[in-house]
């Protein structure tokens, strides 16, 4: 579930959907080709919507990630635009110390300074998640048809915040297959957490 929409978890910026922060036991679990989607929260009125889908293309370690020329622009920056500003690229190793460094972000402090907690809790699992095949539909999510919200007592949403992960396989393919259908690619719709 999509609890807090800013474009940030996951950051569907510049072509690519990235998921950098949060979530650590998805980061942890998925694979390459799984599909990971995100379910919109009652907060935002979308309960039984989908917010995002993203078909995962490859893992980097956040070091790589940080280093990597093509998730430059994913670096935040504060004093630019809103997708600027939630760039998720903000974990890396001090060459030096070798610790941790949290860059000034959405998961930092107010004055810039580190936000141990959610420092500790992104950087548990050490992996970040890319896409190039995904759709980010933000605000505009689709309503999840019902036929997906009980096959054989399987729900694709969660109730509350967490995630699942055990589906059987037909159900799996048969919800690929409606997302493909919908025709949608890359960026649709902007953060819930953005103004119109």
């Amino acid at each position: 579930m999509v609890a807090r929409d800013y474009g940030f978890a996951p950051n569907p910026f510049y072509g690519i959907c990235t998921l950098a922060t949060c979530k650590p036991l998805i980061r942890k679990a998925a694979m390459v080709d799984d599909w990971v989607i995100g379910t919109g929260s009652r907060s935002y009125g979308l309960n039984g919507y989908l917010v995002f889908a993203m078909k995962i293309a490859e893992t980097v370690t956040f070091d790589e990630y940080w280093a990597d020329v093509r998730f430059c622009r994913k670096r935040p920056y504060l004093r630019g635009s809103l997708k600027q500003a939630f760039g998720d690229n903000i974990y890396h190793h001090n060459r030096v110390t070798g610790k941790w460094l949290q860059e000034n972000s959405h998961h930092s402090l107010p004055d810039g300074n580190a936000n141990t907690l959610n420092l500790r809790h992104d950087t548990q699992i050490d992996r970040v998640l890319i896409a190039n095949e995904f759709t980010y539909w933000g605000s505009d999510a689709v309503r999840i048809p019902r036929r997906f919200r009980s096959y054989k007592g399987y729900d694709v949403c969660v109730k509350y915040q967490g995630h699942k992960s055990k589906f059987p396989l037909e159900l799996v393919q048969s919800f690929v297959r409606w997302i493909e259908s919908l025709g949608a690619k890359g960026y649709v719709g902007q953060p819930s957490e953005f103004p119109n």
